[in-house]
């Protein structure tokens, strides 16, 4: 069973909820509405960590093959070694 999380609001967010729960409004309850908004915040997050990644692998995607180096599962260890103990 979920458990449940309430919220309050008051003023101007009240009266503007209380606008999108009519019977011509687009949702039926402000629980409705309020998971609504959850979700689309949820997905817009989602979606930015999707962007940054992109981001991140773009330039190498897009590199000219002679730009690539090889190396081995022992370099790629040492190197992130290095940079741990750098942070540390």
């Amino acid at each position: 069973m979920a458990e449940g999380v309430n919220v309050r609001v008051s003023g101007q967010l009240k009266d503007y909820v209380k606008t999108q729960v009519t019977p011509t409004g687009l949702y039926e309850s402000a629980s409705e509405y309020i998971r609504n908004l959850i979700r689309k915040d949820y997905e817009k997050s989602e979606q930015s960590k999707w962007n940054s990644l992109i981001g991140e692998l773009t330039p190498g995607l897009q590199a000219e093959e002679s730009k690539f180096i090889e190396v081995s599962a022992k370099d790629v260890i040492k190197r992130c070694k290095k940079q741990k103990n750098k942070k540390s």
